[in-house]
């Protein structure tokens, strides 16, 4: 924690009465989603769609649940802020501190310029979620991702499937999962440094991706477009797994089947949905950039 003499770059700042009821509210919000990963933890029980934002990506529950203002905003009796990394302390005002902000500059460069080329770049509709079939392809039922659930289409099913599609996947995170044989037949060869060449806004890794980056944007960005984004993300990967080759109806979820011409449209339909929904926080992350880069 640094100490400031004062607080005048702050745009507002809030009594701990109005701070506190924004945070409780925040908390109260994403515990739907925490509680029952946390309890699954301690179970022991794994689950294949919902555990995935918290196994897959860095953000731990307890981050995920702790609230932040945002850069710009100061906190009055905040004490429990003021030792976290990132913020300074003013009198009794606990605020992000602005050589914090100048520190995250490469970051904010970086984000700005992913975020700015996908907005750019034309939606794509074609790809039919056929990274997960890649990601099993000519895998034995008992060596792939999600060994405790069965291939709806069995071994041989499921690589037909994947040899009977062009498989056109732009995003790297999920690229360099496919199996060896299967990288070959991708029509895109998407690397990690190279990443605002081919991200494309209807990809919903990239969707997904939009909660990794407002974390990481942590605490400078409101914990509000934080929990927005694992929002959107959730619904996602609920999306990605009902296409996706396994056989999860005992958990509920109904099969998109991609290999038919109605599961190819009805997964194109939802693939619109998560793109308009993801366009304004794709947004509202870059106007953050923006605006954490001219502070």
């Amino acid at each position: 924690m640094e100490t400031r003499k004062d607080v005048d770059v702050l745009d507002a700042v809030l009594d701990e009465a109005e701070w506190r009821s924004r945070a409780d509210a925040h908390a109260a919000r994403v515990d739907a989603f925490t509680a029952p990963h946390l309890a699954r933890r301690d179970a022991a029980v794994k689950h294949p769609v919902h555990d995935f934002l918290f196994t897959y990506y860095s953000q731990r529950p307890a981050q995920l649940r702790r609230w932040h203002p945002g850069f710009g905003v100061g906190l009055v009796g905040a004490a429990e802020h003021a030792g976290l990394k990132g913020y300074e302390q003013a009198g009794d005002v606990v605020s992000v501190a602005p050589s914090y902000v100048e520190k995250q500059r490469p970051l904010l460069g970086s984000l700005r310029a992913l975020l700015t080329a996908t907005a750019a770049r034309p939606a794509h509709f074609g790809c039919f979620g056929l990274h997960e079939w890649a990601m099993v392809y000519r895998l034995a039922e008992d060596e792939t991702r999600h060994a405790d659930w069965p291939l709806r289409l069995g071994p041989d099913g499921t690589d037909a499937v994947v040899e009977s599609h062009k498989v056109a996947c732009s995003h790297f995170d999920a690229f360099r999962f496919f199996t060896d044989p299967a990288r070959p037949l991708n029509t895109l060869s998407p690397g990690r440094d190279d990443r605002p060449a081919f991200e494309q806004p209807a990809c919903l890794h990239a969707g997904m991706d939009l909660y990794k980056h407002a974390f990481r944007l942590s605490p400078m960005v409101s914990s509000d477009l934080v929990a927005d984004a694992f929002e959107l993300a959730r619904d996602i990967r609920e999306l990605d797994m009902r296409a996706a080759p396994y056989d999860l109806a005992d958990l509920g979820f109904e099969p998109v089947p991609i290999e038919t011409p109605e599961g190819k449209a009805a997964y194109v339909e939802a693939q619109r949905e998560f793109a308009q929904r993801g366009a304004p926080i794709r947004a509202r992350l870059l106007a953050e950039c923006e605006r954490l880069l001219a502070s």
